[in-house]
């Protein structure tokens, strides 16, 4: 039998696992975290299956994205980066995502903790469609303006928001997927 899923994850074959698997699935710790945030941000501008189909080549290329293993990287290391047609070869991402892993080492409390200090509690409206799934929240707006205070940068309301629901942060399974919880 055919499961019933939120649209998009119907729509290209790699979405099928990411979205059944993973999408909208709780997800803790400081390097898993960084990744996805990281991610979020080579994704502005482009579709997420561009990412997820470079995600395999994104790891290798960011070292797992251990956060003290990129905060060491070099201007040759981002050389290197600009040289990988495995990932998305821009300049300022690949700069961010570097100086985010340095951000990230500075934070008492860890990134994992930090961003999910963000997650609204209680229970919100399920999405009846994707047009009814925001592009930000007060949350999502919330994080931006901390993460940047921290020195973050390409972490805007959207990124964040997306990064709210790729984590398990929040559910936006519409209703009807099989994933949404009652």
């Amino acid at each position: 039998m055919d499961r019933v899923r939120c649209a998009w994850g119907n729509s290209a074959p790699e979405y099928v696992p990411y979205h059944d698997e993973e999408w909208g699935t709780p997800l803790h710790g400081d390097d898993a975290l960084f990744e996805r945030l990281s991610l979020e941000a080579f994704q502005s501008g482009l579709s997420w299956i561009t990412i997820l189909r470079k995600r395999p080549a994104f790891r290798t290329a960011f070292a797992g994205f251990s956060i003290d293993a990129v905060a060491e990287f070099t201007e040759e290391d981002q050389a290197r980066l600009m040289a990988d047609p495995g990932i998305v070869r821009n300049r300022a991402k690949i700069s961010a995502a570097v100086r985010n892993a340095r951000a990230a080492q500075q934070l008492p409390e860890g990134l994992s903790a930090l961003l999910w200090s963000f997650a609204p509690e209680g229970p919100r409206p399920r999405p009846a469609t994707l047009a009814d799934v925001p592009a930000t929240t007060p949350e999502s707006a919330a994080m931006a303006k901390e993460l940047k205070r921290r020195g973050f940068v390409f972490v805007g309301p959207t990124t964040a928001y997306a990064l709210m629901q790729a984590t398990g942060m929040v559910d936006d399974h519409v209703a009807g997927c099989f994933r949404a919880t009652p």
